[in-house]
């Protein structure tokens, strides 16, 4: 987990922010679960987007992110992952050279051409979706927009359920916002607004 204490006490003082959707650059599949076209692939890659954004209610990261107003910007992300081919993510097995450190994540972020309609800008950067194991790994981004510096990169490990392979995976990314709004945010808040820092505050006020 990578955590910038100084911005992310900024990000929470804002009041809205920027969605700009499920990246798979970084992605890996497992072939059992995803042995589809490229065509396909595709599809569901823009379907699970489309589905954050036509069902808030569910996927409610607002609430997650204790915020009032959320923005929405998919460009990068839909240009991003049009480009990804399946060939280059679907792999027999999933091992431990598939998983990303947080430099890797961060140096990543870093190469972000982001949106600047707002401050701040929340992704979800997919680190693999392995049917063996029915588990996905997926990291929460928080970044600043003006120079793509990472504010919070954290990785969770969310297990998918349901019908079809839309709804199925879609239920990791539910999970994961229902975690950050239930427990990680909270636990965020409190690394950042120390005892030390509330002082300050109070002092300064």
């Amino acid at each position: 987990m990578y955590l910038n204490e100084e911005l992310f006490i900024d990000f929470l003082s804002v009041k809205e922010i920027l969605w700009t959707g499920i990246n798979f650059a970084k992605a890996h599949f497992t072939q059992k679960g995803f042995n589809f076209t490229q065509e396909i692939l595709q599809h569901y890659f823009l379907d699970w987007n489309k589905l954050i954004i036509n069902d808030q209610k569910k996927y409610d990261i607002r609430m997650s992110f204790r915020k009032p107003v959320m923005s929405y910007d998919l460009s990068m992300v839909t240009k991003i992952n049009k480009g990804l081919k399946a060939a280059n993510l679907v792999r027999s097995n999933i091992g431990i050279r598939d998983v990303l450190s947080d430099d890797q994540v961060r140096e990543y972020i870093a190469t972000l051409e982001l949106p600047k309609s707002q401050r701040y800008a929340l992704m979800i950067l997919v680190e693999s979706f392995d049917e063996s194991t029915k588990m996905a790994a997926l990291w929460m981004v928080v970044v600043r927009t003006e120079d793509s510096e990472p504010v919070l990169c954290e990785k969770f490990l969310k297990s998918p359920s349901g019908i079809g392979t839309r709804n199925y995976w879609a239920r990791s990314f539910y999970n994961l916002l229902f975690d950050i709004k239930s427990h990680s945010f909270l636990r965020w808040e409190n690394m950042v607004l120390k005892p030390d820092n509330a002082a300050e505050e109070g002092t300064n006020s």
